[in-house]
């Protein structure tokens, strides 16, 4: 939606805050869903439910591409039932992977499902974009994107095999009568490390969320200020080259970024058991000033921006596939979906369900306090605002440097003996096994 936000301002005759709360009501529906996929992926196929979620989203994002201007509510419900299909695989996908590998391999099998959420997001920004431009309607930028869904469904069913669901089997099995949702819950509370990661992912989603949002928008209005581009009710179709370009800046330093974050785990753990939290730390405490930089520069130099917002997101992108191989290995399997799930819920509900908003909030506050509206304080609004970005950041850091100090301890809680006969083995098969 992101790639075409300016067209549906416009479209729906939106402003900032408005514009701000339909990605708040994505999120909410999104993380109040996600404790329900943990509860049944904890218990039921992992597959067909997972398999349900992508039908969902799918499908109403294709019906949202039909709605009319004068029915703006109902684009906010659909993005809410988009959300709540999303929440499946995002609570889903890593414990399957877990099911499937482990040790360096899940680490490397992690990077590669989350080196496809930066892509599949810069696409979505090129793709939704570009269809926009080509047709002169954001709609079939909605109609598109389907598209993708259809073939991960297939993907899910023909290639994902039965024992991705050994830890719904596990837990079926052997713990079903000792353990319940409540007692999980219970657990995972007291469980440090995992508490605070979740709170570095929590900052982390703030920030994503505002950048991932609104940076098209404020590149535009920079770009007005230095009169680079004509305004976007002046012209058919907004001018979306921007979100073209951090699409592709999006896709380009989440590759790189994943990479270089799970290697350097590789190697910093045969030295130190902290390898982890220590590398998402620095990934969150020195991508603050890449963004306060960006921010400040956008008036006086685009480029300089589109740098800064590129060193921002690869450091950030250090930490996606380590800070969830941190939670599989410092909760035990038989809970790892509803782990995932109150992760998800957690960093969701105080991370990117509300930054958005926040940011259109405070956006048209100022602009507000300004009297009348000009093209430098719709851009300066932006601007003042994204400065809270870079304080969530370092706080983002501290809480992983204090998971550090908990790993170790954790982890060999955790810890449950291998399956007979797979010791020496990345991919496991559990049916066999068993």
């Amino acid at each position: 939606m992101q790639g075409v936000l300016l067209d549906i301002q416009k479209y729906f005759t939106l402003g900032d805050s408005t514009a701000g709360l339909m990605h708040t009501v994505f999120i909410l529906c999104f993380l109040f869903a996600a404790p329900l996929f943990g509860y049944l992926g904890d218990r039921y196929n992992r597959k067909v439910i997972l398999g349900a979620g992508i039908f969902l989203w799918s499908g109403v994002t294709l019906g949202s591409s039909f709605i009319s201007e004068s029915m703006a509510w109902l684009f906010f419900i659909s993005r809410g039932l988009v959300g709540a299909g999303t929440a499946s695989y995002s609570t889903l996908a890593p414990t399957i992977i877990a099911d499937l590998f482990e040790k360096d391999h899940r680490t490397w099998m992690l990077s590669l499902f989350y080196i496809f959420i930066p892509v599949g997001s810069g696409f979505g920004y090129i793709l939704s974009s570009g269809m926009a431009q080509a047709t002169g309607h954001w709609s079939w930028g909605f109609r598109v994107t389907p598209c993708m869904g259809v073939v991960g469904l297939a993907l899910l069913i023909f290639l994902v095999p039965e024992s991705a669901n050994y830890g719904t089997e596990k837990k079926t099995g052997e713990h079903a009568e000792a353990s319940t949702w409540l007692k999980d819950i219970s657990s995972l509370c007291k469980n440090w490390s995992f508490l605070w990661s979740s709170l570095g992912v929590t900052a982390m989603g703030f920030v994503t969320g505002a950048l991932s949002f609104w940076v098209p928008v404020f590149l535009y209005r920079a770009q007005l200020v230095l009169q680079h581009v004509p305004p976007c009710e002046k012209v058919e179709t907004c001018n979306t080259a921007n979100s073209r370009i951090f699409g592709g800046i999006t896709i380009a330093t989440g590759i790189l970024g994943v990479v270089t974050g799970a290697e350097a785990a590789r190697r910093y753990k045969k030295i130190n058991a902290k390898a982890d939290p220590l590398i998402c730390a620095l990934g969150s405490l020195t991508s603050a000033p890449c963004m306060y930089l960006a921010i400040m520069l956008a008036q006086e130099s685009i480029l300089a921006t589109y740098i800064f917002i590129a060193l921002a997101e690869f450091l950030l992108s250090l930490n996606w596939a380590v800070v969830t191989d941190i939670l599989l290995y410092v909760v035990k399997p038989a809970c790892q979906s509803t782990a995932v799930s109150l992760q998800i819920f957690v960093s969701h509900l105080l991370g990117d369900a509300g930054s958005p908003y926040l940011i259109g909030i405070i956006a048209d506050t100022i602009q507000g306090n300004q009297g009348d509206r000009t093209y430098l304080w719709d851009f300066r609004s932006l601007q003042y605002s994204f400065v809270l970005c870079t304080f969530v950041g370092v706080l983002g850091g501290g809480c992983f440097l204090m998971t550090a100090l908990h790993i170790e301890e954790d982890q060999k809680k955790a810890a449950t003996p291998p399956v007979p006969g797979t010791e020496n083995k990345s991919y496991i098969s559990h049916e066999e096994g068993l």
